[in-house]
């Protein structure tokens, strides 16, 4: 077997290095040994990519390269282990055949004003001259409308529970004390609820019982008539015509609710940093955005090609997923003209891809114009991975980004509370900003009529 270059830096020292600096750490890697690079852990070769045309070898190769659901039993502890993530074959493609329509067309179309109303609600409760940290704030939308979308809650004990048990869990998983704990011989193991491997443990049974309950009661009232995700999930039948045991359902529920609030609430966060960052790009998207006149309908903010620009380099120079889901060599296989043995680990490098040069000319600045230039393909952007493990809710993520930002640009008079550059921090997957943007809301924003025809898209 011929692998790629690797480095000879023992493991444990590349680890603590990607640690401390996990985009200096990247950069140099490219840089060194190029877009394919091996890194051994233990006796098993995992090797990442950052070539377009070798992450479509894989993403393609679904023969000898499979995206074994195995690979992601880590996060069954809090997913469930028949969690899309973790099921395989007939089974993941049948249960995400399930999940799609509520993240697509129609359905995902009905919930635009809804998205632009919880926004409202949500940026009503902060108060001018008061500063404000954008992530939580972002969290608090996303999060209402994920259970929306997934639970169909309407507010009330049981809507307020789960928000608070969803946003706790997140914060509990990304704790420097559990991360601290799980490095040492005992730290990771279940010592009660004051430990912090314990009360991840607390929140995650306090969490499935309660979408378990919510499971049954659906069960036995159900109603053909509503669109959220459980209700469809509570009728639906698997492969072979059974109905889903409760269990199955409770686990298909968990993904989309965790991802729709960490993932979607990152990219709202870093958007109000560049928006706000660089004048420029406020003062265009505000001018696109009031080419619309007053009280815009939602699907025609979601094709204005401005803010898609914008939401696009959003999800580039800092991608809310650094990587894409491994893949397993399952028979000898030739990739980018290195020969494979079973067993090797194949991953995309997601933020990797999107700072080549040759894609991306001077990829650590924030360009959005770059997005109305070129069409760039699915292996050149990837912000949601690819493949049979791309993000079912990606178009959704988008849409609820574009729907969220609009209505905060156009109504909010907001600024940064400082003008020093925003760290990215790397915590299990996702790239956070580290101060979680702080901004300060300085009025209300009043339409502005537009005088002359827009020039949006020609500047």
């Amino acid at each position: 077997m011929k692998l790629p270059p690797e480095p000879k830096t023992p493991s444990w020292l590349l680890s603590l290095q990607f640690k401390a600096d996990p985009f200096g750490y990247m950069d140099a890697i490219s840089k060194r040994y190029g877009d394919i690079v091996t890194l051994m852990f233990g006796s098993t070769p995992t090797i990442y990519v950052s070539n377009p045309s070798g992450i479509k070898e894989i993403f393609t190769n679904t023969k000898e390269i499979t995206a074994s659901g195995e690979l992601n039993r880590d996060d069954a502890l809090m997913t469930g282990k028949q969690g899309v993530l973790q099921l395989d074959g007939i089974r993941h493609k049948h249960r995400r055949k399930l999940l799609m329509p509520a993240f697509h067309g129609a359905r995902m179309q009905t919930q635009g004003q809804r998205i632009c109303d919880l926004t409202h609600k949500v940026m009503q409760q902060q108060a001018i001259g008061k500063p404000f940290i954008g992530y939580p704030t972002m969290e608090d939308i996303t999060l209402r409308v994920s259970i929306e979308v997934v639970m169909g809650l309407p507010e009330g004990e049981r809507y307020n529970r789960l928000k608070q048990l969803l946003s706790l869990s997140l914060k509990q998983m990304l704790s420097p004390l559990l991360i601290i704990a799980k490095k040492l011989p005992f730290g990771g193991r279940d010592l009660g609820r004051w430990s912090p491997a314990g009360y991840l443990l607390y929140l995650r049974q306090e969490l499935f019982d309660l979408l378990y309950t919510e499971v049954q009661e659906r069960r036995k009232q159900t109603d053909t008539s509503r669109t959220d995700i459980l209700s469809e999930l509570v009728l639906a039948s698997d492969e072979a015509g059974n109905p889903l045991t409760d269990e199955e359902v409770r686990d298909l529920l968990i993904s989309p609710l965790f991802a729709a609030q960490d993932a979607s609430s990152t990219a709202l966060a870093w958007s109000l940093y560049w928006v706000h960052r660089l004048p420029h790009v406020r003062s265009r998207l505000l001018q696109e955005l009031d080419s619309l006149g007053e009280n815009p309908d939602p699907m025609s903010i979601f094709t204005l090609p401005y803010l898609s620009a914008v939401c696009n380099e959003v999800l580039r120079i800092y991608p809310t997923q650094l990587f894409t889901f491994p893949r397993l060599v399952e028979s000898p296989v030739q990739v980018m003209g290195y020969e494979l043995n079973p067993g090797t680990i194949l991953i995309g490098n997601i933020y990797s891809t999107h700072q080549r040069e040759d894609l991306y000319p001077t990829p650590k600045e924030f360009q959005p114009e770059r997005f109305l230039e070129k069409q760039f393909s699915p292996y050149e952007f990837l912000p949601f991975g690819g493949g049979s493990r791309v993000c079912i809710g990606g178009t959704f993520a988008l849409f609820e980004m574009k729907l969220v930002l609009a209505t905060i640009l156009s109504h909010y008079e907001l600024e940064l509370v400082s003008q020093r550059p925003e760290r990215p921090k790397y915590i299990d997957l996702i790239c956070y900003p580290a101060s979680g943007v702080k901004m300060i809301v300085r009025g209300l924003r009043q339409h502005q009529a537009q005088s002359q025809p827009s020039v949006i898209g020609l500047v």
